[in-house]
């Protein structure tokens, strides 16, 4: 199994990134503040508009460091990747299973599955846990329709109809999300999901996880020679990574939702770490973004037993260790792709 490397966060607005022989420099005001050996790195991910040199992003794209440019509220701008990794071969044949609308099908059902079931443990896990804290009926009327859903799925014949039943538990799950948020209830509360812009905290700390997500599944598909904007579930559109939108959501529930839970309930974070855009949104101060980004990386550290390969990976391999099943899949290797069930 690959090494899981580390990933470097650009949170200074005035930070700029260059190049020293092997070295990826960071500057501020044209003082050095930190450099790292890039051999060292798997990626790197600038909340800033500063940029980075035409040196450093060559000698990013020579050792397949990918650079993702964001804003500083975590819209992404662009990504710097090297030559295509894989196999072209790979790569024409998952064009041509995506243009297949029963294959398509097949796929999508597979991530939705995983999503519904890992959904369900994410509550089935709380009841366990905190049930002596909240009244569980609502969350086990939710964890029935969820069972439901995944029996549904299964007999789904068109992606369209994978996607309607995909929103009808989505409503179900975050129809009592705001009864996982155990404190604070005040500044920490979850009415539906809303986005560009969040309008409340809890949602604020959804989609910037989501973003970290989907990064570091792009940089994972590409890793095993996918191209990551060519999807089953979500419609192509220009500058849309489709292919690493379907395959977070089967690891939303577990990789992100969990986080933002422990960060509320155990109060790492507070109505002090938010602030109200001119957009009527809610943005998070940089100080909250460190705290999750540093929560994120402990996170991605620790071990876990794959439920496919059965054997133990750090939990921040979970999106190569599933892009690389669906390759496989892709390749016809396999019967199927399988989706991960967290436990």
């Amino acid at each position: 199994m690959k090494k899981l490397l580390n990933t470097l966060y650009v949170m200074n607005p005035d930070s700029y990134l260059t190049r020293d022989g092997l070295n990826v420099v960071l500057r501020v005001d044209n003082q050095v503040k930190f450099q790292i050996p890039v051999h060292n790195l798997e990626s790197i991910i600038c909340f800033n508009h500063s940029g980075a040199s035409p040196s450093l992003m060559s000698l990013c794209t020579q050792n397949n460091v990918g650079i993702t440019f964001l804003t500083p509220s975590g819209f992404f701008l662009a990504r710097v990747t090297g030559k295509v990794n894989g196999n072209v071969l790979l790569r024409r044949k998952q064009f041509r299973l995506a243009d297949d609308q029963e294959i398509s099908t097949i796929i999508a059902k597979s991530f939705i599955t995983g999503k519904i079931a890992n959904a369900r443990s994410v509550l089935l896990r709380f009841i366990r846990d905190h049930s002596e804290k909240v009244n569980t009926e609502d969350l086990l009327i939710a964890i029935k329709t969820l069972t439901s859903s995944l029996q549904k799925i299964q007999k789904a014949e068109t992606t369209d109809t994978v996607r309607g039943i995909e929103g009808d538990a989505a409503k179900v799950y975050f129809g009592v999300f705001d009864k996982l948020i155990l404190v604070n209830k005040k500044d920490f509360f979850f009415i539906e999901r809303n986005r560009r812009p969040p309008l409340d905290n809890v949602n604020t700390l959804l989609s910037f996880v989501y973003t970290l997500l989907v990064h570091d599944m792009q940089s994972a598909l590409e890793s095993v020679g996918l191209d990551p904007s060519v999807g089953f579930l979500h419609v192509d559109r220009p500058g849309r990574a489709s292919l690493a939108l379907d395959m977070i959501e089967e690891l939303r529930p577990y990789l992100a939702d969990r986080i933002v839970l422990s960060l509320v309930n155990r109060k790492q974070v507070d109505a002090s770490d938010f602030i109200a855009s001119e957009a009527g949104g809610i943005m998070m101060k940089d100080e909250a973004k460190k705290k999750i980004i540093t929560t994120w990386q402990k996170r991605k550290q620790e071990l876990i037993l794959h439920p496919y390969f059965n054997e133990k990976i750090e939990i921040g391999l979970i999106p190569y260790s599933q892009a690389l099943l669906l390759s496989r899949y892709i390749r016809g290797d396999l019967d199927g792709y399988p989706p991960f069930f967290s436990r």
